[in-house]
């Protein structure tokens, strides 16, 4: 996971430098694209919780709204070892779930109100286990981190690209040459789009894990595997919500178990999730590894 980041502040780097050579002044533009990281990793960092709540729709709930899944998420977190998290609901037939902030101390556990009437007591255990994983191993914050770098990389990129057309802001154009034209066409392209492919590698690898994890903490591989197929189904046919401006941002898809949005997705190389057959491939090997019988 280090070596992500570092690949992450890398781009960022060499895209501060190379608009700097463009405008004429590398070591300026490079240090403000650490200072523009730095400033969206803070705010990632100490509000990722509150940002995401708020774009998910979610609303924080009290036991005596949804006994059920209290009971459940209070068993889940008793098993890991972790204290009670907070507890959200997004109403949504769509049976879905998520998990955000920066740690077991500062968690939450979201789930939309359709996935009480989709899946059965031990699925819905397993799924809480999975979300839980995430909390545990912290991937919600590092998630936030990188999501911010990417962001930061890509706004860069834009501010770049679209000078280019108009001229810069009094930029070096003429004294550079078209070579270092060139070269910045080429990076505010290639650059945002390297960082794009390193933040989906590090949410899909965070899938995988919360998986094995959610499966081993419940001794439940075969249940996680079921969830995950009623969820995919079910999100082909069941939208969040027929009103635009109460659905979630789309911004949170990596968050969710199964990408609520999966059915605007081209290809499995632009997915923020695994695809659903690999997963199961490795829930597979960890009913193995535990000598669990798997159909």
């Amino acid at each position: 996971m280090t070596a992500l980041f570092g690949v992450l502040t890398g781009l960022l780097l060499v895209l501060g430098y190379i608009v700097g050579l463009y405008f004429g002044d590398p070591v300026l533009f490079t240090g403000l694209a650490l200072i523009l990281a730095a400033v969206f990793n803070f705010i990632s960092y100490y509000y990722s919780d509150s940002i995401v709540i708020r774009m998910s729709r979610a609303k924080i709930i009290q036991e005596s709204d949804n006994p059920t899944l209290f009971r459940v998420v209070r068993g889940v977190a008793q098993k890991a070892g972790m204290p009670m998290p907070k507890v959200g609901i997004v109403e949504s037939a769509q049976p879905n779930a998520f998990a955000t902030g920066r740690g077991p101390e500062k968690a939450v556990v979201c789930a939309t109100s359709g996935i009480l009437g989709t899946l059965t007591p031990d699925e819905l255990e397993v799924v809480i286990g999975h979300e839980i994983g995430h909390v545990i191993h912290r991937d919600v914050l590092m998630s936030s981190i990188a999501a911010t770098m990417a962001g930061a990389i890509a706004y860069i990129g834009n501010i770049a690209f679209y000078s280019m057309w108009f001229g810069g802001f009094g930029g070096n154009r003429n004294r550079q040459g078209n070579g270092s034209l060139i070269l910045l066409l080429v990076a505010a392209i290639l650059i945002p789009l390297g960082a794009t492919f390193v933040q989906l590698g590090i949410n899909r690898a965070d899938e995988y894990n919360a998986d094995e994890y959610g499966a081993k903490l419940t001794r439940n591989p075969a249940g996680l595997i079921s969830a995950l197929e009623k969820i995919s189904k079910k999100v082909e046919t069941k939208s969040f919500s027929g009103n635009p401006n109460n659905s979630p941002s789309p911004a949170t898809a990596s968050l969710w178990i199964v990408n609520p949005f999966k059915g605007h997705s081209l290809l499995e190389i632009f997915s923020t999730h695994p695809s659903l057959a690999h997963r199961v491939e490795r829930l597979k090997k960890v009913a193995r590894d535990l000598n669990i019988y798997v159909p």
